[in-house]
């Protein structure tokens, strides 16, 4: 199952401190949920203006958010996230090291900038809804995922028909 996922976090350039965490599964279903150990006392100005906001104040313990996330993703998940590199951290120290995630798991996402990187860079599709909420940042990833997917993908079937038909 392919699930496109962001997460706000807070970093000091030490640590990484899960905020939230949004998913989208390829199927339409949806995943929120907000960190209850977070130390929201940490936040920087941009933090507190831009993310704070956006946020539910309904929040779990992380071992819950764990235990949520498996059930959601599945035995054997793809995960995409935009700039995904803190995201996938966060995401994998829901489970403590990277050898404890669970079983079926890949140890590594697929970042959507690096496959747009690859197909040149082309601009993206602009973000209707609130950014800096983890739902809805990682429901605008699978809708960027499917826009470079249908820009360079239609290209490639249409050439490899072509050529399958070519004499």
């Amino acid at each position: 199952m392919r699930i496109w996922f962001d997460t706000e976090f807070i970093e000091d350039g030490k640590t990484i401190d899960l905020v939230s965490i949004g998913m989208a599964r390829e199927d339409g279903a949806t995943y929120y949920a907000e960190c209850a150990e977070a130390d929201l006392s940490r936040c920087d100005d941009w933090f507190t203006e831009n993310v704070i906001p956006h946020l539910t104040g309904i929040r779990a313990p992380r071992r819950q958010i764990a235990a949520d996330i498996v059930a959601f993703a599945g035995t054997k998940p793809e995960f995409w996230a935009y700039y995904s590199d803190y995201d996938w951290v966060c995401l994998c120290q829901l489970y403590g090291r990277m050898i404890d995630l669970p079983d079926g798991w890949p140890m590594f996402c697929l970042d959507l900038k690096q496959m747009a990187v690859a197909f040149g860079s082309p601009k993206l599709p602009e973000q209707a809804s609130v950014e800096h909420n983890a739902l809805t940042d990682a429901v605008w990833t699978r809708e960027a995922w499917d826009f470079l997917h249908a820009k360079t993908a239609g290209p490639a079937i249409a050439a490899a028909i072509t050529k399958a038909t070519t004499p």
